[in-house]
């Protein structure tokens, strides 16, 4: 359909209107296929004329619609990425942090275990009580002493009590060991230091080994991302960091993380399929990639407890005993599609390799049907020579 607007240039009207009496068309064609288009959409003012109106902006057309329906084609929609929800970290108390105790060397607990003896020795004698060997050992004169009274007694109760004081807080610090102190269960400082030491024989020690470590797992049942079962075996090298929250904050930390080891390679493995017989997809194979994803969620649960995790790489992933044979079987299968594969491929780059030389030097010249038997002739003896080679 086509429609004309008729306009006189010296008309005294504005630009594009029609004269009176002019019959127009109407402004608005329907149909059962289109909406409604407006009139000026169709009839378009000459550019170079004076007064014509200027170009109005159109929005682009709309294609791939239906016809005799009248339905417009739908946006498409992205597919809603779901993420998974955030996993919790353990809450510990801010304030169990490791900090250092109060201790004194060991010379100060010597030194006041002596003096506390040489106390009790001097009370017993000044109480007569000390047997004659023990003062001629001592060197001390004769005395027949003035009994048991209340000041022999508290010169006797100090005396002791300095003594095991003295020599009951004498320890001795190891290299790779630390001890965890407490009093009526509230943290009382960590000791790193080693060498003989005085702590406080009060404060109850707990001995926490700070080395570096390694623990390797038994076999742990996991699956991959299809759902085949699987058995891990992962190495764990780790260290105690925190020894305040490695103590406190749960029963044992060991337990613990050998818990999170399960738990967390279970998490991870199910991401990636074992074995990818059919296209060059991301597998569990990739013994670096499993492992770095490993180590950094491991981290993140024993941080909580004070454990530092160094590296946590699988060792060993293998089909479980009641899979292994199918999969081995399927393993070989697709191994086997894809050396026909590339086997194919190469027989057919030879034969048009082969063909076009042949045409293009004019050795030969051949129609369809020629060429056609030509093709199929050197693919089967192209394909034979390989299986013979093989």
């Amino acid at each position: 359909m086509s429609a004309t607007a008729a306009s006189q240039p010296q008309s005294p009207g504005p630009a594009g209107a029609p004269e009176p009496g002019t019959a127009r068309p109407p402004r608005v064609i329907q149909s059962e296929a289109t909406t409604e288009i407006p009139v000026h959409l169709l009839f378009r003012d000459d550019p170079d004329e004076p007064g014509a109106a200027a170009a109005v902006p159109l929005p682009p057309a709309v294609v791939r619609r239906r016809q005799g329906t009248g339905e417009q084609p739908r946006a498409a929609r992205r597919p809603v990425v779901v993420e998974p929800p955030a996993r919790a970290v353990p809450d510990v108390d801010p304030d169990l942090v490791e900090r250092r105790a109060r201790v004194l060397p060991g010379i100060a607990g010597v030194l006041g275990g002596c003096a506390g003896a040489a106390g009790c020795v001097l009370s017993l004698w000044w109480a007569g009580t000390l047997p004659d060997p023990a003062v001629q050992l001592a060197g001390l004169p004769g005395y027949a002493g003035a009994g048991l009274g209340v000041e022999q007694w508290a010169s006797l109760a100090g005396s002791g009590t300095l003594a095991l004081f003295g020599f009951g807080g004498l320890a001795r610090g190891r290299v790779g060991g630390a001890w965890v102190l407490s009093l009526f269960g509230r943290y009382r400082g960590t000791v790193r230091r080693t060498g003989l030491l005085w702590v406080n024989p009060l404060l109850l020690r707990r001995r926490v080994d700070v080395r570096l470590r390694h623990w390797r797992s038994e076999p742990m049942p996991a699956v991959d991302r299809s759902g085949v079962a699987l058995r891990v075996v992962v190495l764990v090298v780790w260290r105690v960091k925190d020894t305040a929250r490695a103590t406190l904050a749960v029963a044992d930390h060991q337990e613990y993380l050998r818990e999170c080891v399960e738990a967390t390679t279970a998490r991870v493995l199910s991401r990636l399929p074992a074995d990818a017989f059919h296209d060059d997809a991301p597998t569990l194979r990739d013994a670096e990639a499993v492992g770095e994803a490993l180590t950094k969620a491991l981290a993140v649960d024993a941080e909580a407890v004070g454990v530092e995790i160094f590296s946590a790489q699988p060792t060993r992933i293998e089909y479980a005993p009641e899979v292994a044979g199918a999969m081995q079987r399927r393993r070989v299968a697709a191994l086997d599609a894809r050396h026909r594969d590339t086997v194919l491929t190469s027989v057919v780059d030879s034969v048009e390799d082969t063909v076009t030389r042949l045409t293009t030097r004019g050795l030969v010249e051949l129609d369809d049907y020629e060429r056609k038997a030509l093709v199929k002739d050197l693919t089967v003896a192209f394909y034979t020579g390989h299986g013979e080679h093989r």
